[in-house]
């Protein structure tokens, strides 16, 4: 089992943290009291096969609870699992600044009647120890929420492609256009095996289908617009924060060449390195 703590000063991004990580596939809970966090550690453990990366938000605004964090993760880094400290910072004139910018009050000033400077100023006192005990400490003073999220997908998966997910999916028209595709290609305009009779009652998963649709130089050239298309696209896509990218392949029914095209579509994705899943909507209608 893989556990991570996300912790850090309020303001730093903690929740955008959280919401990476649970892209990348974590179960992510938030603002866990640190006694809880053992107990919780041994039910996932027991309970849930699926549950073997955890990102666990912990905080100060567990208030006096909070008090605990130190000796809990101290103990649980002693058992056999694989347990991080992620810290996130950020200088406290940063860290200011967005608590007035979102008109929000920080969770130390109300309970100690203090004004922001001080919560901020207090709170990094009351984290220097869970901070030095840290595994990884990002600084998100000069990052923007698109920047935060390649960054933490860099250092957990060694690459900004880590949270990053692409479906390729094949429809009918017929049936009508699917509402989530980020990218529509209908080739509609290529040779229909539907026609041919030995092929008509076959998919586009079959050798027998696809070898028809790209034996046509239309379809080979299109499929090379299509991919050098899709190529330049996708960095754009990661550079600009996006966690998924559906690319839809449509034709007529929605089983020969749009089938056809979204595997091979898959497939060249795949080969660059990217993680793809591919659906075929109305393939058995």
């Amino acid at each position: 089992m893989n556990i991570l703590i996300i912790t850090g000063m309020s303001g730093a991004g903690k929740s955008q943290a959280a919401d990476v990580l649970e892209d990348m596939g974590y179960y992510c809970v938030d603002n866990i009291p640190p006694s809880i966090i053992p107990e919780f550690v041994k039910l996932s453990e027991m309970g849930n096969e699926n549950l073997k990366k955890i990102a666990i938000v912990t905080d100060i605004r567990g208030g006096r609870m909070f008090s605990e964090i130190p000796e809990v993760l101290a103990k649980l880094k002693q058992k056999d699992i694989d347990l991080k400290i992620l810290f996130l910072d950020a200088d406290n004139d940063t860290l200011e600044n967005r608590y007035r910018e979102n008109r929000r009050t920080h969770p130390l000033c109300d309970a100690n009647g203090i004004s922001l400077s001080d919560a901020v100023a207090l709170e990094r006192r009351t984290l220097a120890t869970i901070r030095g005990m840290s595994d990884i400490v990002i600084d998100t003073s000069d990052l923007s929420p698109k920047q935060l999220r390649i960054k933490i997908s860099d250092v957990f998966f060694g690459n900004e492609n880590g949270a990053f997910r692409i479906l390729c999916k094949s429809f009918g028209f017929k049936y009508g256009t699917d509402n989530e595709a980020d990218l529509v290609i209908d080739v509609r305009c290529l040779p229909n095996p539907f026609y041919i009779e030995d092929l008509k009652h076959k998919t586009g998963l079959q050798k027998e289908v696809t070898d028809y649709i790209f034996s046509f130089d239309e379809s080979k050239e299109f499929e090379k617009k299509v991919f050098d298309l899709i190529d330049f696209s996708v960095p754009l896509y990661v550079k600009e924060g996006k966690s998924r990218l559906v690319i839809d392949f449509g034709c007529t029914g929605g089983k020969h060449r749009s089938v056809a095209f979204a595997e091979a579509c898959a497939k060249h994705l795949k080969d660059s390195g990217y993680p793809v899943k591919t659906i075929h909507r109305d393939i058995e209608k």
